[in-house]
């Protein structure tokens, strides 16, 4: 039986962000994130460059993770690390670490799946709340913020697009995903064919705030089941835009607000046809959704509107939540120590997309 404090701390490099965070008892005492600005420039994420800024931030990082949690590293119970999916250089940068500092420590080290990390981010506590129940490995919760096993979960980012059935922490099943692009990943290379800048996501965001969502019409896929694709719908983009620019050089600059509008309408839509027809299907109405695109207005307007017209009861993580984070990589490390769950020092890196 577990008598002391376990203190874990997570550290998250996937993609282009370095985080460090440290939980005690499962309660969220520091996360802190550096970003990389320097892929703005190129309009997306230069796999060398992001391991590189990795190698620069991740020991600045752990060290402010720690001190603002208020601890020392020797109280340190084990090091949670995101083991995959990602980029394998950024992967290799946080995997490394956290192996040589849990050695130096004589600490376990536990491997994370950064996409369960993103489900598991709803379950995530604050101190303020750090006496309301979270047990994703009980059947109901007392905490309404927190979803009741079974849910569903739309994970939506840059790199995936799928429908999980939860049936506990460490039980996912992928019901459907994209066969092609992700979500994320159009509407960032569509904001980029528009020439607003990368990440798109904020921008079109933003931009749709002000525009016309039925303005323009774009090509939905007719995937069978419950995948996506969204490669089509870039196609059916890219063209439009290009016949609307000849008609009119300027027309991005005269109609960038209902082309973000009607993009985001289209995507959204695209992701709650799927959605609901897997709560059809499965019978659960408790939805969460997580990721990245999960920040988007739109999307969270969508989810609100659905709880309304179709009795769900929704779960939308926090801001701070949806984008990557170690707080996700370390509540999930927590829930797998208290099950004995740690892995080998020689345990790699891996950069497929899969829930295994």
């Amino acid at each position: 039986m577990i008598t002391k404090d376990i203190y874990i701390l997570g550290i998250e490099s996937s993609c282009d962000d370095t985080s460090a965070a440290v939980l005690k008892d499962g309660v969220l005492l520091s996360n802190v994130t550096a970003s990389q600005a320097v892929h703005e420039a190129y309009g997306g994420v230069v796999p060398e460059l992001a391991s590189r800024a990795h190698q620069q931030n991740v020991v600045p990082v752990v060290d402010q993770a720690i001190k603002k949690a208020g601890i020392t590293k020797e109280q340190l119970t084990a090091i949670a690390f995101t083991r995959g999916p990602g980029l394998m250089g950024s992967l290799l940068v946080g995997v490394s670490f956290a192996k040589g500092f849990a050695r130096s420590l004589g600490i376990p080290l536990i491997d994370v799946n950064h996409l369960q990390g993103h489900v598991m981010a709803h379950f995530i506590r604050e101190p303020e709340n750090q006496n309301t129940p979270s047990t994703p490995r009980t059947q109901s919760t007392q905490n309404t913020q927190i979803p009741p096993l079974p849910f569903l979960c739309l994970l939506v980012s840059g790199g995936n697009s799928q429908i999980v059935k939860v049936n506990a922490y460490n039980d996912m099943e992928v019901l459907g995903q994209t066969i092609d692009d992700a979500a994320g990943e159009a509407i960032d290379k569509c904001s980029k064919v528009m020439g607003l800048g990368y990440p798109g996501g904020p921008i079109i965001d933003r931009l749709a705030r002000q525009g016309n969502p039925k303005a323009f019409q774009f090509a939905e896929p007719h995937i069978p089941g419950l995948d996506y694709s969204f490669s089509g719908l870039k196609t059916s983009f890219l063209y439009n835009l290009r016949k609307w620019i000849e008609e009119d050089p300027d027309f991005i600059e005269h109609h960038k607000e209902d082309i973000a509008a009607s993009l985001e309408w289209t995507i959204v839509d695209i992701l709650m046809k799927k959605l609901r027809l897997a709560v059809k299907q499965t019978g659960i109405k408790h939805v969460a959704v997580a990721g990245g695109v999960s920040a988007n207005n739109g999307l969270r307007n969508a989810f609100h509107d659905h709880a309304k017209r179709y009795g769900w009861t929704i779960y939308i993580p926090k801001f701070s939540y949806t984008t990557d984070n170690a707080a996700m990589i370390g509540i999930v490390g927590y829930y797998k120590y208290l099950d004995g769950e740690t892995c080998p020092i020689d345990a790699p890196a891996f950069s497929k997309v899969t829930f295994k």
